[in-house]
């Protein structure tokens, strides 16, 4: 057996508050080859209560990769990153955000709050799946994440 078949599918938590685009990414992360599971929350108070598995998701799986826009509608995208990488149970997930917006300043707020990429969503369609696909190789099929 290979390294790649004894993988135990990736967790993928998305953080997206946009119905639209929560399923627009959702669709292209589940078109994606990697074995994965995916969740989605709506804001960042439920992303905290999902990766503390707090109230209904007691049960909840580690991830190993979060995807969340710099903006979000409850809480800011920045101070989220900053209490997930100020958690010394969740600082080593990494954070991809992923975002319409080409802000110089947003992209060094986003790295001062330590996220580990920042990656700016294309416009046209297939360009949004590619771009999504190879998020999705890198974080779950290249890069050794460590343990839980």
């Amino acid at each position: 057996m290979s390294k790649e078949e004894g993988r135990r599918p990736g967790q993928i938590l998305v953080i997206e508050d946009d119905p639209g685009e929560r399923r627009l990414l959702l669709e292209a992360l589940s078109a994606g080859p990697a074995p994965k599971n995916i969740t989605a929350v709506g804001d960042g108070v439920e992303a905290m209560a999902y990766l503390r598995r707090e109230g209904k998701h007691r049960g909840s799986e580690r991830p190993d990769l979060i995807i969340m826009p710099m903006t979000l509608s409850r809480g800011d995208g920045r101070q989220l990153i900053v209490e997930i990488k100020s958690d010394p149970r969740l600082k080593r997930i990494p954070i991809v955000v992923l975002t319409s917006s080409q802000s110089e300043e947003n992209v060094d707020r986003a790295y001062e709050s330590r996220a580990n990429c920042y990656v700016v969503k294309p416009v046209e369609m297939d360009k949004f799946f590619s771009v999504v696909k190879a998020i999705e190789e890198f974080w779950l099929s290249v890069v050794t994440l460590p343990p839980d």
